[in-house]
């Protein structure tokens, strides 16, 4: 593993001073960056503010893994998302996925549906906290080619957080303003949710210890792990679960996930 620090120094130069940038610059700055310190096939830096559709600020994809990894995700997957929740919760820092996804996770309907259908091996993200609410997650994807990323790839990346988040924050400083007039292009009705999983619940018309259980499910935690995350028994996890399979009409997490993704649509 070598560091290309001739590359790497190129990269930090050009955005001494700037504050501002222009997502494709930005974008491209930060790649380069990192290239110079380890290998990976893939970025995608999305922002996110609550429950709101995230922004793609700056991606590498080809027509058909853009369709995937942003067209589809925007429109709805994003909810169950573990960077996606991270993000609201306020993390900063540099994650694997692993640590942050549900115990469920890599054996959830989500994964199999839509996450495995991304064909990565690994996918690590800066996570970088800014004012109002907004957080901006940069990823790095290695596919299943190319294999996770090492120990020392990761310590490498961890030594180089303090660069990337203090780069994004000066990059990207006018996302608040992005996300209002976003939500002011979409004419979000008076008291209508601003969380699109809310608004589902809602249509559904489960009760909020039934929602907040099923989206749980949905993201990968097991009975045991709700339990704890909602202070309950585990027996009442499972009989409330039975109980919204019984009020939507279902019988598994496959046809719970279709329903779900169906009233996603507004």
């Amino acid at each position: 593993m070598r560091v290309d620090f001739a590359a790497l120094f190129q990269a930090i130069a050009a955005c001494l001073g700037r504050e501002g940038l222009p997502d494709g610059e930005a974008g491209t700055l930060f790649r380069k960056a990192m290239r110079a310190l380890v290998p990976f096939d893939d970025v995608v830096i999305f922002a996110y503010r609550g429950g709101e559709r995230p922004i793609d600020l700056y991606s590498t994809f080809g027509a058909e893994d853009h369709e995937i990894f942003v067209s589809l995700y925007q429109a709805g997957p994003f909810l169950l998302d573990p960077f996606y929740h991270a993000a609201r919760a306020g993390r900063s820092g540099v994650f694997r996925m692993r640590e942050l996804a549900p115990d469920r996770f890599f054996s959830s309907e989500y994964y199999r549906s839509y996450y495995s259908q991304t064909k990565l091996a690994e996918e690590v993200g800066f996570f970088v906290a800014c004012p109002e609410g907004v957080t901006i997650v940069l990823s790095l994807m290695r596919r299943e080619k190319s294999g996770a990323f090492t120990a020392g790839e990761f310590a490498l990346l961890g030594d180089a957080a303090p660069f990337v988040l203090g780069f994004a924050a000066r990059a990207w400083p006018d996302l608040p303003r992005r996300f209002d007039a976003l939500s002011r292009g979409g004419r979000k009705r008076r008291h209508e949710p601003a969380n699109a999983a809310d608004r589902v619940w809602r249509k559904l018309n489960l009760t909020d210890r039934e929602a907040a259980i099923v989206e749980l499910v949905l993201q990968g935690y097991s009975s045991e792990s709700i339990g704890l995350t909602l202070e309950i028994s585990t027996g009442t996890v499972k009989v409330h679960r039975r109980n919204v399979y019984r009020k939507l009409g279902i019988s598994s997490q496959m046809q719970l996930l279709s329903v779900y993704m169906k009233n996603l649509q507004p």
